[in-house]
């Protein structure tokens, strides 16, 4: 399962009782809001070390022969290349832990057995689609709860605060057992946040950061002026580019992104300033170069979500790409007609949960051409 139960509940709800799609999406974000919120008093958990994610049981995959390994996992007719892929993929999850708000704490305890099981469902969509390019290391951590990104109290950074040091710890670990040959990085939503830190923190400047060939940090907006700059690797700027960093947010049209936009201006940028109207980074994942349009016959392969696992088939010519480029869509990626993913499209016909299902192909692609020019220089 993609998600808790409840969530269609939420859904059900909204519709059976207001009865209009319009005021879902004008309305929907606050009702989210409203039950997903933890109750709960905020307590710090102690930390995590790097001998802790020597274990491996803090992996949700990682090359050790685990039978069970979601990254591992491949629809039928996926590419595959004459050789495997010599990259180590350190790859953070999205958001999984979504309990019910007065059954939730702040932080994931490694303990929710949904939660897990919905970690381990991304990276069997997400993390697979870059497993031509080489091995995933995807960490369990204390993530943030769903509901902590509303909060308006101030808890949402300290809750933020313990899924990144989890993160350091595992980065710290997946580096120590991969002490040398080429990184990718990617992440997905809170994952794509908290790599964001991390490479500020611990790439940029650092030796390491002449190991990475690319940083997908998907599904969530990286700021050209106030973040980028301080990532220690420039935005990617063509489909051969290495070295480089990708990033989109995926709307249907017609796209209305004020939510995520109200939300990019509460975060201040990596680099301390505002990213209150600055420019986000959008790479268009069928061109692999920043900016501009494709058509829908660009699209090697979307993933029909709607389609349980492991049936999911690849769809080509699903859906096009564009970067906005209006005041209200610069930035985002738009998708042209509501596509039929699944349930799970977020008010404003925001298609945020499957950023990486709708390319997954073309990422499969991209990562591998990354490496290979990475590789070559």
């Amino acid at each position: 399962m993609l998600a808790r139960k409840f969530l269609y509940v939420i859904a059900g709800l909204v519709f059976l009782t207001l009865g209009s799609a319009f005021v879902y999406r004008m309305w929907g974000q606050q009702m989210i809001a409203a039950v997903m919120v933890p109750n709960a008093p905020f307590h710090e958990p102690a930390p995590l070390t790097v001998a802790d994610y020597a274990r491996a049981d803090m992996w949700i995959a990682r090359p050790d022969g685990r039978k069970d390994d979601p990254s591992r996992w491949l629809p039928a007719g996926a590419w595959k290349p004459a050789e495997p892929g010599k990259a180590a993929i350190f790859f953070v999850h999205p958001t999984s832990y979504m309990a019910p708000s007065n059954h939730a704490g702040w932080n994931d305890s490694l303990k929710d057995r949904e939660s897990r099981q919905m970690a381990e469902g991304f990276v069997r969509q997400q993390a697979s689609a870059l497993s031509a390019a080489g091995t995933v290391w995807a960490p369990r951590y204390r993530q943030a709860h769903f509901g902590a990104f509303f909060d308006k109290s101030g808890t949402r950074d300290k809750a933020i605060e313990v899924a990144y040091r989890d993160i350091e710890a595992a980065f710290a670990a997946f580096l120590a057992a991969n002490p040398d040959g080429p990184i990718l990085l990617a992440g997905h939503s809170q994952g794509s946040l908290l790599l964001m830190r991390l490479m500020r923190d611990h790439v940029a400047g650092k030796p390491v950061a002449g190991r990475v060939a690319a940083a997908y940090l998907v599904g969530w907006p990286v700021s050209l002026t106030a973040d980028l700059p301080v990532l220690g690797l420039p935005a990617c700027a063509n489909a051969q580019d290495a070295g480089c960093v990708l990033s989109w947010q995926s709307f249907a049209e017609p796209a209305d992104p004020k939510a995520v936009t109200e939300a990019y201006a509460s975060y201040r940028g990596l680099n301390g300033a505002s990213r209150a109207g600055t420019p986000m980074l959008c790479i268009n994942p069928l061109t692999g170069a920043p900016g501009g349009a494709a058509p829908a016959n660009l699209n090697l392969g979307t993933l029909n979500t709607a389609v349980a696992i492991p049936q999911m088939p690849l769809v080509k010519g699903a859906v096009p790409a564009r970067c906005g480029t209006s005041a209200k869509e610069a930035g985002f990626l738009l998708i042209g007609d509501p596509p039929l993913m699944g349930p799970f499209a977020l008010p404003g016909n925001n298609y945020h949960v499957y950023d990486y299902a709708l390319f997954w192909a073309n990422i499969r692609l991209d990562a591998s051409r990354r490496l290979t020019s990475f590789l070559s220089r």
